[in-house]
């Protein structure tokens, strides 16, 4: 017997009717180009009113474009908010529906994941939760024909979610999708701070998220183990919170996107943006051990660990009461990480142009911090307006080059240039251009940082 589950948040967390669902959801991925052509073995993506998380789910969802014929199957797990719950959860439905149509559930995949005991049975679980629903509508705008596995996740282990993600992992036909915002009603600065530690174990695939990180902690944490033993590598696509996409600062919800690869992500002789093994604590040691051994200071520090032999491009920045002392460092990789961190932070202290070299009776009240890049990803836009709405305020540096004229921004010049434009037009006075200049031949990439700063000084 076919059984509908209707839609139970269309018209508040998105809109009611197919025409203006379908308007905006065209607009918040339009807004969301990609050249990326890999194709996602899973997302984790936020599950708030559009208005809030929309275009953050939709940098994810972007990514499915250029297969939307490729997914037969998509895998939707999320937690569950209005039912205590303990395992995971199938509807007895057999079809979802939302204002852009129907959704015909798997039944083989209900079968085979029923017989599993931490897996039951429940449409109440299922009738007003929208951490499922608010996903339906955008893989419904960029995926052609495809049924669904809705589970709604309660109380379980790792192992538990992780033995349902196994039971339906499939091939490159099933997409897994996990459904999670991040922390809850913080103020701005707090939950920026909370949001970034969160990010960084989800890109080192740690499982250890608590419920006051992410609302779906549990799932997530069922695919990062999942991820690690298949080898998938995460890449964070964005991270922000209400305070910046439609609410105030006072109390706000953070929210993140990721894209999981089979391949992979990064070249094999580069690194991804956050890896695992990092010891940010080290990397500022090792920039003070070298900077003091200029004043001839010298200092063990431990440095025979095995991330540092693997090639990295850093910054080393320099902050004195708080105002920048000095800032180098390498846009691209050319030698292994601990060399790079003791040149960059040589080159911070003493050669930076702009500073007069760093003075003795200086060095015990300056603050190191170390910023550990990505890959740069070249941009493609159309015109200065499209490469402006590509940025990502908080997390895209910058690299703008033309003819001779070549600067940068770290993601951390959104502090004081929170605006996309203020932004871009410094970075072009920065390389010598005129704040208005403009010229097709100009060239604009982007890359992400995790940074790690010494304690500062009291």
């Amino acid at each position: 017997m076919n059984s509908i589950r209707p839609p139970a948040v269309a018209g508040t967390f998105y809109p009611g009717t197919s025409a203006d669902l379908r308007s905006q959801l065209s607009t918040l991925l339009a807004a969301t180009r990609t050249a990326e052509v890999r194709r996602p073995k899973a997302l984790i993506a936020p599950h708030a009113g559009y208005i809030y998380s929309g275009p953050i789910a939709a940098s994810a969802y972007a990514r499915l474009a250029p297969h939307r014929a490729g997914y037969s199957r998509v895998v939707l797990l999320g937690p569950a908010h209005r039912v205590r719950l303990r395992g995971l959860a199938l509807p007895a439905a057999t079809t979802f529906a939302t204002p852009l149509g129907e959704i015909i559930l798997d039944r083989d995949a209900g079968e085979a994941l029923r017989r599993l005991p931490q897996v039951c049975v429940s449409d109440e679980a299922h009738a007003l939760e929208h951490a499922l629903e608010v996903h339906l509508p955008f893989l419904q705008q960029v995926l052609e024909n495809f049924s669904l596995v809705p589970l709604a996740v309660g109380a379980a282990s790792v192992q538990e979610v992780a033995e349902v993600l196994d039971l339906v992992w499939g091939g490159d036909e099933t997409l897994i999708v996990v459904s999670s915002d991040l922390s809850h009603y913080l103020p701005y600065a707090q939950a920026r701070h909370i949001d970034e530690q969160t990010t960084r174990m989800i890109l080192g695939l740690a499982p250890g998220l608590n419920h006051e990180q992410a609302c779906g902690a549990t799932p997530v944490n069922g695919l990062l183990y999942t991820a690690e033993r298949r080898g998938l590598r995460p890449q964070m696509l964005d991270l922000r919170n209400s305070g910046d996409t439609a609410g105030d600062k006072k109390r706000v919800v953070g929210y993140a996107s990721f894209a999981f690869y089979a391949d992979g992500g990064e070249k094999s002789n580069e690194r991804p943006a956050v890896p695992d093994t990092v010891d940010g604590k080290l990397l500022t040691s090792l920039a003070r051990a070298a900077i003091s051994g200029r004043f001839g200071l010298h200092f063990s520090v431990r440095d025979e660990a095995q991330f540092l032999q693997r090639p990295g491009a850093t910054f080393v920045t320099l902050k004195l009461d708080g105002q920048l002392r000095g800032c180098i460092g390498s846009l691209s990789v050319h030698r292994n990480l601990i060399e790079d961190v003791r040149a960059n932070a040589c080159a911070a202290a003493f050669q930076d142009p702009r500073f007069k070299p760093l003075r003795f009776e200086e060095l015990g009240s300056v603050r190191i911090e170390v910023s550990l890049l990505s890959t740069l990803q070249p941009m493609a836009f159309t015109d200065e307006s499209d490469a402006l709405s590509q940025l990502r305020p908080g997390i895209d540096g910058m690299v703008l080059e033309f003819g001779r004229h070549r600067g940068t921004f770290l993601p951390q010049v959104w502090e004081n240039l929170p605006d996309r434009r203020s932004f871009l037009t410094e970075l072009k006075r920065k390389a010598g251009l005129a704040p208005d200049f403009w010229d097709d031949g100009l060239r604009l990439a982007r890359y992400t940082v995790a940074k790690w700063a010494e304690p500062a000084t009291t």
